[in-house]
């Protein structure tokens, strides 16, 4: 996937599968067995970390459709922690990111898991909510703090697991008050919606039903499967329902089918996009323009191009480091993700506790934590709602740096705000 935000959509093995999958690794959860806490020179310790290094662990996407994102998140990741290293690291610990490439494979991350995570402290990073979902029992047995590149709503709900940002529910919530607001949509209005099939698709549409009914909208429901990659079919039932916006839920690839059939069939509407319908490389094909003119992404995180010291420094770093690599949204959502475990780590430290559950504990901690690259600040205390609620407003642009400027800073809608997501 070259999108930055970089949720996969569902696993295509179909709800029986993956329902099955998961029983059997809640079966395996006692391989790895719960942390066993030890102590040493007054610090307590636990699994992945020694006398002179901190273990975390990455399983990542580096050869499957998520690729870019993978290696761009993974990049980020290995930049952050040099640094953290080079500040020098947590209790004089460097910490070392030991990365597994699970290919977006469900049964391959399985296997990923059971070689790494013995040895991990925590985990920065999992590409997938499906692949998340699988492995979520063997993560609270092993009680390891995990933060998934992944944001449906349905992995609200442990300790463990950290979603950064919003929920993919709460962006569409807050795409739907966008466009009452800036476009003009009255009750009796229909929007349509275009999502894909699987946890993306499903946590996205329960937001813009919730915001629908709220402000007294109808919606258009359009489904597709990951395998479509013509949206006219989607372009015509908009049109014949008259819609005046259309939310969108999809890969990049078939928002730029739906954006490029619109433009050719006169359906002239805003797009308001998950930031997984977006990537930089859209802006160099053919539908590039419609993409500049009346398509917004929304996201938790600040595009690179933002006018903040922290995202200057981290892509000045990354070109550096990585000469030719694009500099996008995933690079500043993977550095964010390793700078909440670096920042969990340094506070453990200070507590004198880096057992898995003090990290834990240090993160849970933070109500507060913002990671000095834009955004909105963290409530990492409560794990049953979304960290944060509000999200950029961006716009594709060629000339910015990631294909995206700022087009509204985020503000929590007052329909976000009294939303709650369904457990």
């Amino acid at each position: 996937m070259l999108a930055p935000r970089f949720h996969p959509p569902g696993f295509h093995g179909g709800p029986v599968r993956l329902a099955a999958l998961t029983l059997v690794v809640a079966g395996l959860a006692g391989c790895a067995g719960k942390a066993t806490a030890q102590y040493s020179d007054s610090m307590r310790t636990g699994p992945g970390v020694a006398a002179d290094k901190i273990t975390v662990a990455a399983l990542t996407d580096l050869t499957g459709p998520y690729a870019p994102l993978g290696k761009g998140v993974t990049q980020a990741q290995r930049l952050y922690f040099d640094r953290f290293n080079d500040a020098g690291g947590a209790c004089g610990r460097k910490v070392e990111l030991v990365v597994r490439d699970h290919g977006y494979d469900v049964r391959k991350a399985v296997t990923a898991y059971t070689e790494v995570a013995p040895h991990s402290a925590a985990i920065p990073q999992i590409i997938g909510s499906p692949i998340t979902a699988a492995l979520r029992a063997r993560i609270e047995a092993d009680r390891v703090l995990t933060v998934p590149q992944a944001w449906a709503h349905t992995l609200l709900g442990s300790k463990y697991v950290q979603i950064v940002g919003t929920t993919y529910d709460v962006d569409m919530v807050n795409g739907v008050e966008f466009l009452t607001k800036e476009h003009g949509l009255r009750a009796g209005d229909r929007i349509g919606h275009l999502y894909l099939q699987g946890d993306y698709g499903d946590s996205a549409v329960t937001g813009s039903r919730w915001a629908a009914r709220q402000s007294r909208l109808e919606l258009v429901e359009h489904e597709v499967a990951p395998t479509d990659n013509d949206m006219t079919a989607a372009v015509a039932a908009f049109r014949r329902a008259g819609v005046r916006a259309v939310l969108v839920s999809v890969g990049p690839l078939q928002a730029a089918s739906l954006v490029g059939a619109s433009a050719a069939k006169g359906l002239d509407v805003p797009f308001v996009a998950s930031n997984s319908a977006f990537a930089e490389q859209l802006l160099d094909t053919p539908v590039g323009p419609y993409f500049e003119k009346d398509f917004y992404v929304l996201s938790a995180a600040a595009p690179p191009s933002a006018p903040i010291e922290g995202i200057r420094q981290v892509a000045r770093d990354y070109r550096k480091t990585y000469r030719g690599q694009p500099v996008d949204l995933a690079v500043i959502a993977g550095y964010g993700a390793a700078a909440t475990v670096g920042e969990a780590l340094k506070k453990a430290c200070s507590m004198r506790d880096l057992s898995r559950e003090g990290i834990v504990a240090a993160h849970r901690s933070n109500s507060q934590f913002l990671t000095g690259l834009g955004g909105p600040a963290q409530d990492y205390s409560r794990w049953t709602v979304p960290a944060a609620r509000s999200a950029y407003v961006l716009k594709p642009d060629r000339d910015e740096l990631g294909g995206l400027k700022i087009h509204r800073q985020p503000v929590e809608s007052p329909l976000a705000e009294k939303y709650t997501p369904p457990s």
